[in-house]
């Protein structure tokens, strides 16, 4: 697959941290950040990207421990996503409030931020980044003890014996995925090593319980003090939009949080609809942030 707009890429020390940057567009053109998922990388909005129309200057970071961007010695805290966020900010805004775009663990940065730094943050699009399911404090226990059990055993992925073999993964995990799509994907996911395997460029720390438990008031609080206008997209067909349509409270709780909030149903898409209808969804973020 050729992308309709090449992407170009850059690196830079964030917080310690060596950080791959990639962006589309004209550099002179409105910033558009994009703000990948967990598991996944900058390069996943290609097909996002080429579906815009308008002559953004489309920034997206591999997280820290996500494709070509450094690891983090330690465990990887979600307040350093926020820490990293900031700094992308520093660079790429030049003080100007930016648009953000997340996708699951991306949209959840993205809403978090917009609630701690309002006066940074245009609009928000989370692309399903609503939030983890509450936990409770008896969940502590059980939740170190594994944290700890963990730590025994080095973190590691599962090897593939080829790019290929990366590709018909991305396809099993995804139906949607086109085998071009996924030939394009496989790559920025993976790289072939001097043995012969094929292995996943993300930290395999990613894989440990987060000892911290999610505190779904405390993200509740911040998706208060949002002043940006939230667009929150759901796939129709995601294990998301099935849990929300089963627990309609739990959805109104959190939407309710947000003051200036627009939802959304993607029709014909799961979880990475980026992916399955980057089209239609080019068109209806383009629309909130020319409307908003």
């Amino acid at each position: 697959m050729k992308p309709a707009k090449p992407s170009r890429s850059s690196f830079h020390r964030i917080r310690g941290l060596h950080y791959h940057v990639r962006r589309w567009g004209p550099p002179e053109g409105p910033p558009l950040f994009l703000l990948h998922g967990w598991m996944d990388v900058s390069a996943s909005f290609q097909f996002l990207v080429d579906a815009l129309e308008g002559p953004w200057q489309c920034i997206a970071p591999d997280w820290r421990g996500f494709g070509l961007s450094g690891w983090d010695e330690g465990d990887y805290r979600f307040a350093d996503y926020l820490g990293d966020l900031d700094a992308l900010l520093d660079l790429y805004a030049d003080g100007v409030p930016a648009p953000l775009l997340g996708h699951s663990m991306g949209g959840n940065i993205a809403c978090l931020y917009a609630g701690v730094r309002p006066e940074r943050v245009s609009h928000v699009v989370s692309l399903e980044g609503f939030g983890l399911p509450a936990s409770c404090p008896e969940e502590a226990p059980g939740r170190y003890r594994r944290w700890l059990d963990e730590l025994k055993t080095p973190a590691a992925f599962s090897e593939y014996a080829s790019l290929e073999a990366v590709a018909a993964r991305l396809r099993k995990n995804n139906p949607r995925l086109t085998e071009e799509q996924a030939r394009f994907l496989a790559p920025h996911w993976a790289r072939p090593e001097p043995d012969g395997r094929v292995r996943l460029v993300s930290d395999p720390k990613h894989k440990r319980v987060n000892p911290v438990l999610y505190r779904l008031e405390e993200a509740i609080a911040c998706w208060r003090r949002i002043e940006a206008p939230v667009l929150w997209v759901l796939g129709e067909e995601s294990t998301l939009a099935h849990q929300y349509r089963n627990a309609p409270e739990e959805f109104e709780r959190r939407r309710a949080a947000i003051a200036r909030l627009r939802v959304e149903t993607l029709a014909d898409a799961g979880h990475m609809m980026h992916h399955d209808q980057p089209r239609a969804l080019a068109r209806r973020v383009e629309a909130f942030l020319m409307e908003s």
